[in-house]
């Protein structure tokens, strides 16, 4: 079976994932800002929540504690799915965790709040097609993934199945099992549950051909 990674490596991506070369921090640290701007577009919609937001939300509801608590502890249940996976964590996972929620807080406060549901669709359009395309410029540098886009590339090596494919896959079982939790589903979570894994397979063929 093929263990050929499912996003291409690209050339300023670094060699291996502590390693510090400049192209490749400065390209994650951008991609991820974007990643960042595009979920604070999705909650300026409020049009509806990514569906981790949506699972979060779910166990949070069904259990008392806060949403920034069952994310905390839904991260660390995901990064122990890495072990049977063979993944390691690189400085991409540290930096994951820490500028996107830097850039989604920037987002929200500083946009301004859409008043037309017009305006709310185009947000929610630009932060799901954002979001997509920015997760693969991050992933491609190889200095490794934040938890659930480890997962998707985890079970991409495991099976030698498409980004798309996969990644759709979790976003829905998530989405399901959060909307039973409780959770509150809009239109931005189902887009974004069937779309985002089909615009990180896009931009991966686009890199394939231009690599």
């Amino acid at each position: 079976m093929s263990r050929r990674s499912p996003i291409p490596k690209m050339p300023w991506a670094a060699d291996h994932q502590w390693q510090v070369k400049l192209s490749a921090v400065f390209v994650i640290c951008l991609s991820m800002a974007l990643m960042g701007i595009g979920e604070g577009l999705l909650v300026l919609a409020n049009l509806g929540s990514s569906p981790w937001t949506v699972f979060s939300q779910g166990i949070a509801l069904q259990t008392g504690l806060s949403i920034g608590t069952i994310i905390g502890i839904v991260s660390v249940i995901v990064l122990l799915l890495w072990i049977p996976l063979g993944l390691r964590p690189g400085v991409g996972t540290i930096l994951n965790i820490i500028i996107i929620a830097i850039f989604v807080d920037l987002a929200v406060d500083n946009i301004p709040i859409p008043d037309t549901l017009t305006i709310r669709i185009v947000f929610m359009i630009i932060g799901i097609v954002v979001f997509g395309i920015s997760t693969t410029f991050y992933l491609s540098c190889q200095l490794g993934a934040g938890p659930r886009d480890g997962l998707m590339v985890g079970l991409c090596l495991k099976y030698n199945w498409k980004v798309g494919t996969v990644r759709t896959l979790i976003e829905v079982i998530v989405c399901v099992f959060g909307f039973f939790l409780g959770g509150t589903v809009g239109i931005s979570t189902i887009i974004f549950a069937l779309g985002v894994g089909w615009i990180i397979e896009a931009t991966v063929i686009l890199f394939r051909h231009i690599k």
